[in-house]
């Protein structure tokens, strides 16, 4: 077993032991790519402030995310098909969350269903719902999240339509995979992969398939899926959500402060944003870059959490001094997935604790609320808009 250091340790292995299709899957964006790679480029050209003879024995990152306790700002994003980066993997992410005291957030498509989470966790997680064009659909996952123990919706506002992402077309991705020639001599490459899958159950769509009317293979499935992406969204519509959900709702995929201050208006309870990695729209600028308008816009009070990006706990520690009060990670935590399970992700959790500790200390600061725009180089508080 090599020695794990940081989020690239865990990349490098979960890209050995996972399916092409399911790594390409996770480590792609949209088009050329470009704002996938300035997602985390415009990280690196943002400089902390070291500060000495301080007092930093006494440290703290616990803060709260909606009201809720956590042990660090930092949630773990919506992912789908993560049931196919490691066998019932949305089990083993909440998991590890669950234990780092961090929320989990489970995708619509997800491979385990609300009840497979909520059953084998016995703790409140919260949810990413895509909004459908199915309305007795939309309804009755709503009151599966309730009676599940679902405590916030995230409603994701950027995937109406579908960025085209050459590499899943390119290996022709499906969940469960189709067993064509290619496909089975990679599955034979990857052993540990396929005996895990094999002895679950859990290999298509847990929150749709026999939930959705018409849906029972995977064939219906891609039909559906394909069917129901609502391109009439708008801001009424999002409205209509909030309040049938009745309960905290952030709404993700905010990148512009315009939009921010209209979701603000939507009687929201946070805004994420977030391009979605740098899946949905190539050559919109980073996060990061957009942050510190977007927290202009809504105000200095405002719950403002950001994701995209972010692979180690400096980029957290930047997000927050530009403005956000907490993070989302995706594929951070989905690399420790896809290399070791639960472990794999209770490692990830635990770089990226460890990484901001250190980084706050070295900044001076001893508590999470104190770190601000002051703890970056002068020419970037703010200079990333």
């Amino acid at each position: 077993m090599p020695v794990i250091t940081e989020i690239e340790d865990l990349r490098r292995l979960h890209r050995r032991r996972v399916p092409r299709m399911f790594y390409d899957y996770v480590d792609v964006g949209a088009w050329t790519g470009s704002t996938y790679r300035a997602n985390r480029a415009d990280f690196e050209r943002i400089l902390l402030r070291q500060r000495v003879a301080r007092n930093i024995e006494a440290r703290n990152l616990a803060t709260t995310m909606l009201g809720q306790p956590v042990s660090m700002p930092l949630a773990l994003a919506p992912v789908g098909l993560l049931g196919m980066q490691h066998p019932d993997g949305e089990i083993h992410a909440a998991r590890a969350a669950q234990a780092a005291g961090v929320p989990f957030t489970l995708s619509t498509m997800s491979m385990c269903s609300l009840e497979d989470v909520a059953q084998a966790t016995g703790a409140p997680f919260w949810f990413q719902l895509y909004t459908l064009r199915d309305e007795a659909f939309l309804e009755d996952i709503l009151e599966r999240a309730r009676r599940a123990g679902v405590t916030a919706l995230v409603l994701t506002l950027d995937l109406t339509i579908q960025g085209q992402r050459h590499k899943d077309l390119k290996n022709r991705m499906t969940a469960p995979p189709r067993l064509t020639l290619p496909n089975l001599i990679d599955i034979a490459l990857h052993p540990r992969w396929a005996l895990g899958m094999l002895g679950t159950r859990r290999r298509s769509f847990g929150n749709i398939v026999g939930h959705a009317r018409g849906v029972e293979s995977l064939g219906d499935l891609m039909d559906w899926t394909a069917r129901q992406f609502d391109q009439r969204l708008d801001w009424a519509r999002v409205e209509q959500i909030i309040r049938k959900w009745g309960g905290p709702v952030i709404l993700k995929g905010i990148n512009d402060p315009e939009d921010a201050r209209r979701a603000r208006d939507t009687g929201c309870d946070a805004i994420l944003v977030s391009n979605h990695g740098g899946r949905q729209l190539d050559g919109a600028p980073s996060t990061i870059r957009a942050l510190p308008a977007i927290r202009r816009a809504v105000g200095p009070d405002f719950p403002l959490y950001l994701d995209s990006g972010i692979q180690s706990g400096q980029e957290a520690l930047k997000a927050i001094a530009l403005g956000a009060n907490a993070v989302f990670v995706g594929r951070a935590f989905t690399y420790g997935l896809g290399a070791m399970g639960q472990k794999g992700v209770a490692a990830a959790l635990a770089i990226l604790r460890r990484e901001m500790d250190i980084t706050m200390a070295l900044c001076g600061v001893n508590d999470i609320k104190d770190f601000g725009p002051g703890c970056l180089w002068p020419d970037d508080r703010g200079n990333a808009a």
